[in-house]
């Protein structure tokens, strides 16, 4: 089983200026991602795809390969992460080159670290699924969510209206750290979404978006709480 971890970074931010190389709790935030990948001891390759000599730097330094650029294509502003990762492995393989199976890694996931990903390569391993995703349960139950209606407040579903929040279905959303995939499926559907998909569930502690500077924020205090 050959095994690759791709870790996504292009050049360009426009909420937070450089964000895949902002400096997180002491190091470049990409420099995380990196170190539970090469730490975790699972691939054959650790690699960032990037267009930005300055994170091509970065990512060697803390012991990533950078053996070629993104394309325009896949360094636009509209370019999807199923993009990115097969152009990756369409790439290496015109240099003679196949995996069996992937981990895309986002550049800005300092929760990541070498015991989750070898879980999740381990898990997904044992398993027939095509997709080993980590998720998150919902703060608050969904199925209590209420929208405005015609300038009043009303149940989106009113048939839960009496319902407990402990008798209703937990609902999950995807936490936007990393996705394992077996690379003959993905290739195959060109999506990692689709398919058979394996849940690997985790901690409200562990997960924040960072989209703005109060989300980088929140993260440090999350990430200093966790390593205190």
């Amino acid at each position: 089983m050959k095994r690759i971890a791709i870790i996504t970074a292009r050049g360009g931010s426009k909420r937070i200026p450089r964000k895949n190389i902002k400096e997180f709790c002491g190091k470049p935030i990409l420099a995380y991602s990196i170190e539970a990948a090469v730490q975790s001891g699972m691939f054959d390759t650790v690699m960032v795809s990037t267009d930005d000599e300055e994170i091509a730097g970065i990512a060697k330094q803390y012991g990533a390969e950078v053996p070629f650029y993104r394309s325009a294509d896949t360094a636009n502003d509209f370019a999807t992460t199923n993009d990115v990762l097969l152009e990756v492995l369409e790439e290496y393989e015109k240099r003679g080159e196949r995996f069996d199976l992937g981990v895309c890694i986002y550049p800005t996931a300092p929760f990541v670290t070498p015991e989750k990903l070898q879980k999740a390569v381990e898990e997904l391993e044992r398993s027939d699924a095509d997709t080993l995703i980590p998720v998150v349960a919902f703060s608050y139950p969904p199925q209590r969510a209420m929208i405005v209606r015609d300038g009043k407040l009303v149940f989106e579903y009113p048939e839960y209206l009496d319902s407990r929040s402990q008798d209703l279905v937990p609902h999950y959303h995807d936490v936007g750290q990393f996705y394992v995939f077996r690379t003959e499926a993905f290739q195959k559907n060109r999506k990692l979404m689709v398919g058979n998909i394996l849940p690997l569930i985790v901690s409200e502690l562990e997960v924040q978006d960072i989209d703005n500077l109060t989300d980088w924020e929140i993260a440090e205090m999350k990430y200093w709480l966790l390593h205190k």
